[in-house]
């Protein structure tokens, strides 16, 4: 099992910048896939990018070239880096683990959230 505790999350207006951290601790984290996840109110949890054990990454149609995905193995850090965010952005976002390697998952451990809220 892996722990992962999101932090990074706030208020900003739209056409700004934030970023995500997620920490993860209690396995081998070099070899694992992360992926960011986001729900709105009264909507499902959706995808949002993800990043294999060798860097590989996928992205959501909704966040192409604006958001991006990296990990910093020493660290055991995954990050999101999110630009120019849109009203439609606003979501709690949850790190994730995947089982293996492959950034398509499956996704076995979730952290908290972290509440992202974009202004216009």
């Amino acid at each position: 099992q892996v722990q992962l505790v999101e932090s990074g999350g706030g208020l900003v207006q739209a056409g700004g910048s934030l970023r995500l951290s997620c920490a993860a601790s209690g396995r081998t984290f070099s070899s694992t896939a992360m992926g960011w996840f986001r729900q709105a109110p009264g909507k499902e949890r959706e995808f949002v990018a993800s990043i294999s054990g060798n860097r590989n990454t996928r992205y959501a149609d909704a966040v192409k070239g604006r958001f991006t995905i990296s990990r910093d193995n020493a660290n055991n850090t995954v990050y999101l880096q999110m630009n120019s965010l849109k009203p439609e952005d606003t979501a709690v976002y949850y790190c994730a683990a995947g089982r293996g390697s492959s950034n398509y998952g499956p996704y076995d451990d979730w952290g908290q959230g972290t509440q992202v809220t974009v202004s216009s």
